[in-house]
């Protein structure tokens, strides 16, 4: 009889050990694939000509197969990590809050870039518009980004508030164009008349002459804030948690291979983040009431 009790012992605690080994869902290891999304700050082309080349650095640097596939909102992005559909997603700071509310603090943030310490958001308007203050723009039709967006909605919507500006009350339409490439094409066509959006975007957007500066321009650039980062669920086994946030950090602009990947990611190098970083944008949250 103990000799039956024993032998069935082990085998709960070998089920035991099974389960907690395939946990964490998203990691598929039984296909040995590795699932990589981010927040669709721009079109999904776009999104993966900017980060296949990253989920193909993570190939090598994991040794196992890496999916890179878009997803078609905010909300999705939080989610999909949140039920551990995918193992690493490129957050806002606010869909970070968001995805680590949601999953009762179980969302690790791995690394950030540089630039994501004292991040800006811009406000953009044609420069025949009169607008030149965040005051003048009472009145007028104002797009953000998405809902969920932290350069493209929370932020700036902070800003306002906190310049006596209500959106609700003192702009006479509020649009969501859910990304921000979408955002400056709103304003060039007329169809809003200032607009709030991702200072690297913008910078981008420049850069490469997709935007005429004569025709519209930046206006007000808000304070530094913390912003983007790469997160992971935290089931994920801590030694694979270790090998992303390595290989990460590990991107050297000195190396030609990774400086492209840098450069796509708009990044000057990836460093480590922590929770605590997200904190103000918490609060930024709940005191715009977006929590």
């Amino acid at each position: 009889m103990q000799a039956t009790f024993s032998r069935t012992k082990r085998a709960l605690f070998a089920c035991a050990v099974l389960a907690a080994g395939t946990a964490f869902t998203g990691l598929a290891q039984a296909q040995n694939v590795f699932r990589v999304t981010t927040i669709p700050e721009e079109a999904a082309t776009e999104q993966v000509r900017k980060f296949t080349p990253l989920a193909n650095y993570l190939e090598k640097a994991l040794g196992m197969k890496v999916e890179f596939t878009p997803v078609s909102d905010y909300p999705a992005a939080v989610e999909t990590l949140v039920n551990k559909k995918v193992d690493l997603v490129w957050f806002g700071g606010f869909t970070f809050v968001q995805a680590n509310l949601r999953s009762g603090g179980k969302v690790v943030p791995l690394a950030q870039r540089e630039e994501d310490t004292k991040f800006q958001s811009v406000f953009i308007a044609k420069t025949d518009s009169g607008i030149k203050t965040l005051a003048d723009m009472k009145g007028k039709q104002i797009s953000f980004g998405s809902q969920s967006s932290t350069s493209g909605h929370l932020m700036p919507r902070s800003y306002l508030l906190e310049a006596n500006i209500n959106p609700e009350k003192d702009f006479r339409r509020i649009a969501y164009s859910g990304a921000h490439d979408a955002t400056i094409a709103s304003v060039v066509s007329g169809k809003v008349d200032a607009a709030a959006l991702d200072i690297t975007v913008w910078r981008k957007f420049v850069n490469e002459n997709k935007v005429d500066t004569k025709a519209v321009n930046v206006f007000f650039t808000t304070p530094g804030y913390f912003n983007y980062n790469w997160s992971v669920h935290a089931d994920m086994p801590a030694d694979m948690q270790a090998k992303v946030k390595a290989a990460l950090l590990a991107l050297d602009p000195a190396n030609p291979e990774h400086a492209e990947i840098l450069r796509l990611n708009r990044a000057t190098r990836y460093i480590a983040t922590q929770p605590s970083n997200y904190k103000g944008l918490e609060a930024a949250a709940r005191s715009a009431g977006l929590l």
